[in-house]
C-alpha cells in the first residue's frame, strides 16, 4: 500500500500520524519450523534478505517466538552514532552488494534497523481487510516481548500530530505519514488513506545520461535527471546533479552507466549542458534532495543520495508539482498557533520590563537576551529591542534567504554611532543549543583565518543569537556550506557616490535591467537598506565563483559605456566622476557578501534591504520608506519578492559569453 502526497490537516478525529521514515521500504515474511526462517521483499518484490543479516536474524528470532507465519509490512533505515533513524544516503553502499563478505563488512559499519509499522497476516488470517486501528493492535501485541534496536515498532500519534510536527521540523525528518485509523491495507494501491505531508523535497528521478568530468573530477561530471509525463514522449528534463557522490559511489554509478551507454538521447527534448554530455538507457532511478522547483520546472540544489532499485523507472514522475506563481510575492507558510507573535510578545514584555531575560522560541529552545532597552539608534530612540523584535516578526521571510549560508558577522555592541568591529575567528561564548556553527576547509576562505567558526543561517535560534551579540545585519555567502565553491546567485552592487541622488541609482539600474532583459536574464532588484541599490541574478547549478564574477564584469562594463555620465567601473573613488553610480561587480568574490533581502541595516535611518518589483523601480521609489519599524507591514502586504531569486530561470552565462566573445 502506497500514501499519496497531499497536505493533510495535523489534527484529525481517527488520523494515525507517523515519521515518514527515510530508508528502504520492506515486507517481512515469517516462516515458522524448528528455525524460522525471514525474507524481506522490496516493494517491487526484490528480495532484499542477503543485504541486511542482522535485520533477518532478528526477525527470524522473532518468529520462532511467535510460531505461526507472519507478514508484515515496514522500513529498514540506517541508524546514526546515537541509535535514531538517519537518511536513504547512508544505505546506498547496500543497494548493489551482492557478496557476503562486502554485506558482513557494512554492517559493521553501518548499523539498520527494522521499524514495523503493519502486519498483513497474522498465523492462518488474512488481517488485510481489517482496520488499521486493529491491525496496530495486533502488531503491538506480537512485538511488545521481541522489540529490540535492530527491530523497532513505529511511533505513532492519534488524533493530533502537531507535536510530532514540531520535531520532524525540529530533527529535520522527511516528513509525515498520515493515515485514517478505519482503513484497510490495499496492495499495490496508492490510496488517500494515506497521505505523505513533506517537509522537505526528495523523491526519485530517472538518469538519462552524464557530463563529462571538471578539473580533477573523476568519471562523470553531473547526472542528467528526467521524469515520465503521461502525455509526453521521453524523459522531460528537470536538471542535473553533481553533489553528493564520494569516491566509492562515483566508482560504482560509472560503472553502471557506462554498461548502459547509448547514442540516443532518451530526453523529449534536446537540452544544453555546460561539458559533453553523454546517453544512457534510462532505467537507472536515482534518490534526489532539492530546494524546491524553479519556475521552469528545474530542481534547485539537487544533492544526490542514492541509487534505487525499488522503484521502476516508466513509474517516476513529478510528485510535488510546481505551482504557478501570484502575481505579487509568495507568502511564507501561515503560523496558525502564533508563534512568531509568541516570540515578540516575550521580547516587548522583558524591553517593557527593563531587565534581561529568557524567552521560549517555537521549538522548544530557550535564548538568553541582555539589555532588551540599549539604544542602538539614538537618534531615532529604537533599541535592541526593536531589532530584536524586527528579526523575529520577518523571519518567515528571511530565514529561506540564509538557510546553510555562512555568514559574516559585524558587531555593534554600543549601536551604530559606537565602535563596529567582524568577528571572524571566534564565535566567542558558548552558544546556546539550536545555534549552528561550521568550521569550513582552511584554505578556502581567503577572508578569514584557519579554524574560524562561522554561523550558518536558517533558523530563528541563530538569527536572534546573532542579533543578541548586536550584529545588526546579515550578510550571508553566495553559497551555502554544502557546495561552497559553487556561488547560487551574483549580484550588482550600485552605489552611488556624495553627489549622485537615488533617481540615479535607479536610472542606472533600469539600464542594467535593459541589458538583462535583451539577454533573456532574470534579475530580481532590492535596496541595500542604505544609499545604493542591489540587483540579483540566479545562476545554474556548480556555477563558480569566477563564472559569475565575469558575467557582472561584463554587463557593467556594457552599462558603464553605453552611460558613462552616469555611470562607472573605475574602482578607485578618487578617480570615478563626479555625481556617478559606481556598478561594484567586485562582490562576487568567495568569502565577501553583501546584506541579504530583509536585513536591517546600520544606517542612519534604520534601513531595511527590500525587495522591489520593476514597476517601483519605474516609477521611482525612496529607499528611507523602508526601516525596521515601517518594512515588516509592507512584506504582509505585497509578500515574498524575494522567492524569484530561489525559483526564477538562471542565467544562460554560456550565451552571454558567447556573444560577448569571453571565455
Amino acid at each position: 500500500m502506497l500514501a499519496t502526497l497531499a497536505d493533510p490537516p495535523l489534527t484529525g478525529k481517527q488520523l494515525v500520524y507517523e515519521p515518514k521514515y527515510d530508508g528502504i521500504r520492506a515486507v517481512a515474511e515469517i516462516t515458522p519450523g524448528r528455525r524460522a526462517t525471514a525474507r524481506l521483499w522490496s516493494r517491487l518484490g526484490n528480495e532484499k534478505t542477503s543485504q541486511f543479516p542482522s535485520v533477518v536474524a532478528e526477525l527470524e528470532r522473532f518468529g520462532s517466538a511467535a510460531g505461526r507465519p507472519l507478514v508484515i509490512d515496514g522500513e529498514i533505515v540506517a541508524l546514526d552514532g546515537d541509535g535514531k533513524p538517519s537518511g536513504f544516503q547512508k544505505l546506498q553502499g547496500r543497494i548493489h552488494l551482492l557478496g557476503a563478505k562486502d554485506v558482513a563488512r557494512i554492517e559493521r559499519e553501518q548499523p539498520v534497523a527494522y521499524i514495523a509499522f503493519d502486519v498483513l497476516r497474522d498465523g492462518d488470517d488474512d488481517v488485510r481487510g481489517e482496520p488499521l486501528a486493529r491491525r496496530r493492535e495486533r502488531l503491538e501485541r506480537l512485538l511488545a516481548p521481541a522489540r529490540s534496536q535492530t527491530l523497532r515498532l513505529s511511533e505513532q500519534a492519534l488524533n493530533d500530530g502537531r507535536a510530532l510536527h514540531e520535531r520532524a521540523i525540529k530533527e529535520r525528518w522527511e516528513g509525515l505519514i498520515v493515515k485514517e485509523a478505519s482503513s484497510p491495507y490495499q496492495s499495490g494501491r496508492r490510496s488517500p488513506a494515506w497521505r505523505k505531508l513533506k517537509l522537505v523535497h526528495e523523491q526519485e528521478f530517472v538518469i538519462g545520461g552524464w557530463t563529462e568530468p571538471r578539473q580533477t573530477r573523476q568519471h562523470f561530471g553531473a547526472l542528467l535527471l528526467g521524469v515520465y509525463e503521461p502525455d509526453r514522449p521521453g524523459l522531460v528534463y528537470v536538471g542535473h546533479t553533481g553533489t553528493g557522490f564520494d569516491h566509492r559511489e562515483l566508482d560504482k554509478v560509472a560503472k553502471l552507466l557506462k554498461a548502459r551507454a547509448t547514442r540516443q538521447s532518451p530526453f523529449s527534448t534536446p537540452i544544453k549542458t555546460n561539458e559533453l554530455a553523454h546517453w544512457v538507457r534510462p532505467d537507472l532511478v536515482a534518490q534526489v534532495r532539492f530546494t524546491e522547483w524553479t519556475a521552469d520546472r528545474k530542481l534547485r540544489h539537487p544533492v544526490y543520495l542514492g541509487l534505487r532499485d525499488d522503484k521502476r523507472a516508466r513509474s517516476v514522475e513529478i510528485e510535488d508539482v510546481p505551482q504557478k506563481k501570484p502575481t505579487k510575492g509568495q507568502r511564507p507558510k501561515d503560523d496558525p498557533h502564533g508563534e512568531v507573535a509568541a516570540v515578540v510578545a516575550q521580547l516587548q514584555a522583558l524591553e517593557d520590563a527593563r531587565k534581561d531575560g529568557v524567552i521560549a522560541l517555537p521549538d522548544g529552545s530557550r535564548l538568553g537576551v541582555t539589555n532588551p532597552a540599549k539604544l542602538f539608534w539614538p537618534k531615532l530612540k529604537l533599541t535592541k529591542g526593536d531589532l530584536l523584535r524586527f528579526y523575529a516578526t520577518v523571519s518567515p521571510y528571511l530565514l529561506p534567504v540564509v538557510a546553510d549560508r555562512p555568514l559574516v558577522m559585524k558587531r555593534f555592541p554600543n549601536g551604530i554611532d559606537g565602535l563596529a568591529f567582524y568577528q571572524q575567528k571566534k564565535v566567542g561564548e558558548k552558544p546556546p543549543p539550536g545555534v549552528r556553527l561550521e568550521v569550513l576547509p582552511d584554505g578556502l576562505d581567503p577572508m578569514s583565518e584557519p579554524g574560524a567558526r562561522r554561523f550558518v543561517g536558517g533558523s530563528l535560534m541563530t538569527l536572534l543569537y546573532m542579533t543578541q551579540l548586536a550584529a545588526i545585519s546579515q550578510d550571508p555567502w553566495f553559497s551555502r556550506v554544502q557546495s561552497p565553491l559553487d556561488a547560487d546567485y551574483v549580484a550588482l552592487d550600485l552605489d552611488p557616490d556624495d553627489h549622485a541622488p537615488f533617481s540615479r541609482v535607479l536610472d542606472v539600474a533600469r539600464w542594467v535591467r535593459d541589458e538583462l532583459v535583451s539577454l533573456k536574464v532574470t534579475a530580481v532588484p532590492k535596496t541595500s537598506g542604505s544609499s545604493g541599490l542591489h540587483i540579483y541574478i540566479p545562476l545554474p547549478a556548480e556555477t563558480s565563483y569566477e563564472s559569475g564574477q565575469l558575467f557582472c564584469q561584463i554587463i557593467a562594463t556594457v552599462v558603464a559605456a553605453k552611460h558613462p555620465k552616469a555611470a562607472t567601473v573605475e574602482r578607485k573613488v578618487k578617480a570615478r566622476p563626479r555625481g556617478t553610480v559606481y556598478i561594484d561587480f567586485l562582490q562576487n568574490i568567495l568569502g565577501k557578501t553583501l546584506a541579504a533581502a530583509y536585513s536591517a541595516r546600520a544606517s542612519e535611518f534604520a534601513g531595511v534591504s527590500t525587495p522591489l518589483t520593476w514597476n517601483e523601480v519605474d516609477h521611482g521609489v525612496d529607499p528611507r520608506d523602508f526601516t525596521i519599524v515601517s518594512a515588516p507591514a509592507r512584506f504582509r502586504e505585497v509578500g515574498d519578492l524575494w522567492a524569484r531569486v530561489r525559483t526564477g530561470k538562471p542565467a544562460d552565462l554560456e550565451a552571454v559569453f558567447r556573444k560577448y566573445g569571453a571565455s
